[in-house]
């Protein structure tokens, strides 16, 4: 089918004598689904392409099927507000509050997601089930993403976290190769194991190179554990998924009351429009129209 999104895939496991806990994804169709709905430009693509492969895989450690995820970076920078949605199966959607952002490029002629971010606050906000969810926040300390998640993991839930991420951007605009690598250290782990986790970080923090290289996950794994014994649990396949549909977004409208919608209507009078009402959501960008009618029946 033309129209059927492609899949990305994460890789899960955990070192045999259960110091650490690790996930690899390829995360290049998510973000090229991205970049087919939002047409972001490179730095902004980066960024929010970035936010997308962390969330991802962190929605897959979430303790209930309906359990939710959300990052939220609220940064200075062009970029402006990053939000992405995770859920229990590692499917996510993102916004990006300016596309258009694409500051110079470093000194190493690299992409500047730090600037484009800039600084403020990270969020991460976990829905699982309670009656108010669970929110963590920390300054953002870089604004390149894999950082600042990882600083958030250390200080907010106490995890020592390995997080690398890595957005590559084709002269077209399109992902060339995306993915990133996420290791957790568990409770009362062995030294030495956690020695070796920090010596090989280096072997994996070009990611998005690698998988240009053609590497796999099971590869990228091999060389996040190198002389470590591990186990892989599975690999499953995770995507771009947008969950809004023409009932929630009339539901969204309606929740303003009469008295907003008939004042939102007799505005769209004026300019010589329809009497009609049109919602875009953030996440896919699908618009969806809603007459008087449909509006105001109850």
């Amino acid at each position: 089918m033309e129209n059927e999104v492609k899949k990305s895939k994460i890789l899960r496991g955990m070192t045999r004598d259960g110091s650490a806990r690790f996930l690899v994804i390829n995360s290049r169709e998510i973000v090229n689904e991205m970049i087919r709905k939002h047409r972001p430009m490179p730095t902004a693509a980066c960024a929010l392409g970035r936010t997308l492969t962390a969330a991802s895989m962190i929605g897959t450690l979430l303790p209930e099927s309906k359990d939710t995820l959300t990052v939220s970076f609220s940064g200075d920078g062009e970029a402006g507000k990053i939000i992405v949605v995770a859920d229990y199966f590692g499917n996510v959607k993102g916004y990006i509050q300016n596309p258009l952002a694409n500051p110079p490029k470093k000194e190493n002629g690299k992409l500047d997601v730090g600037k484009a971010v800039g600084r403020g606050i990270l969020s991460v906000i976990k829905d699982v089930g309670g009656k108010e969810p669970q929110v963590g926040s920390i300054q953002i300390v870089s604004g390149e993403i894999a950082e600042d998640i990882a600083t958030y993991f250390a200080t907010s839930e106490q995890i020592p976290t390995l997080l690398s991420l890595g957005v590559r951007i084709d002269r077209d605009y399109t992902c060339l190769s995306a993915g990133g690598v996420l290791i957790q250290v568990m409770p009362f782990p062995d030294e030495d194991t956690v020695s070796k986790l920090e010596n090989n970080a280096s072997n994996v923090t070009n990611i998005s190179k690698l998988f240009e290289l053609g590497k796999t996950n099971e590869d990228i794994a091999a060389l996040a554990l190198s002389g470590i014994e591990y186990d892989i649990f599975d690999e499953i396949e995770v995507e771009y998924k947008c969950d809004c549909s023409r009932e929630r977004m009339k539901k969204k409208i309606k929740s303003l009351g009469e008295k907003e919608i008939m004042s939102m209507l007799d505005e769209q009078e004026k300019e010589g429009k329809k009497r009609e009402l049109t919602a875009i959501c953030h996440f896919c960008n699908s618009q969806y129209t809603f007459d008087e009618k449909e509006l105001t029946e109850q």
